[in-house]
């Protein structure tokens, strides 16, 4: 039976971690955790005001949270959060690599600095956090009353790791890297109950891409890329993210789930080539 046929929440009593969790998808994915009944870390670099703000909401829900600061490309913060976390909640049972950034520039005009910046946050950084995961997974093994695995890791990444991005070549790099990485560990870890997962956002309405459909005119250029024709929400890859963490997806690891509007079908071929 599944769990969503009970009248219990899909992810009770399982404890999550939600990098990036201040704003944009992460926020959205923190609440929708939570309201399925996880407990939430809501984990920052910057803006300590939104990341408490979003702790207050999802109490004021009626959830538990709280916010923890840590730099997820520095090993000593990502250690120093998951042991804060175990310590007050015991374990570890969902985390959402979601934290990420842009940097963009044409590629002769891409300083070193910004290439390498980007590749610690958005590659570098999951791996720290899913290698500080999944050690406690191990260590902690199978709970049959929380969750049929040890453990589940949900990737963000984007079309971008398989739709080339001129200007933008740290970002896709990135996020190309994000791709085999979560394969890789899937493949890995698959014989010890942990799954692997990645999620792939298309244009989604979040601070880091407002430009892009903020007026009339960007919106329609931006939908003729967008089979689908509407710009996604934080909320539709919120929902992806709870199924990905919750036993109802327990028979897939190593997948890439593209809630992208049909971004990725190659809309310009949609007049017959």
């Amino acid at each position: 039976m599944s769990m969503t046929d009970t009248c219990e929440p899909i992810l009770k009593g399982q404890r999550a971690l939600v990098t990036g969790a201040s704003s944009g998808i992460g926020a959205a994915i923190a609440k929708a955790l939570a309201a399925a009944g996880a407990k939430v870390v809501v984990n920052y670099a910057g803006g300590a005001d939104r990341a408490h703000a979003m702790v207050e909401k999802i109490r004021a829900a009626g959830g538990e949270a709280m916010a923890i600061r840590a730099d997820v490309s520095r090993e000593d913060e990502v250690e120093a959060m998951f042991a804060e976390m175990i310590e007050t909640w015991g374990s570890v049972d969902i985390l959402v690599n979601n934290a990420g950034l842009q940097k963009d520039a044409p590629l002769v005009e891409m300083s070193l600095a910004d290439w390498q910046k980007v590749l610690d946050i958005n590659l570098t950084g999951q791996f720290l956090c899913s290698r500080a995961a999944v050690r406690e997974f191990l260590r902690r093994g199978v709970v049959p009353e929380l969750s049929r695995v040890a453990g589940k890791i949900i990737c963000m990444s984007s079309v971008h790791d398989v739709i080339p991005w001129a200007g933008h070549a740290n970002y896709a790099a990135s996020k190309g890297g994000v791709s085999l990485l979560m394969k890789t560990m899937a493949q890995e870890l698959a014989p010890q109950r942990i799954r692997v997962n990645a999620i792939s956002p298309g244009a989604i309405k979040t601070p880091i891409n407002t430009a892009a459909w903020m007026t009339p005119e960007a919106e329609a250029e931006l939908l003729k890329l967008i089979p689908c024709r509407r710009v996604g929400e934080p909320e539709d890859i919120a929902r992806a993210t709870v199924w990905l963490a919750s036993d109802d997806s327990d028979y897939v690891t190593g997948a890439t789930l593209y809630v992208d509007g049909g971004m990725t079908l190659y809309p310009g071929f949609d007049q017959g080539g």
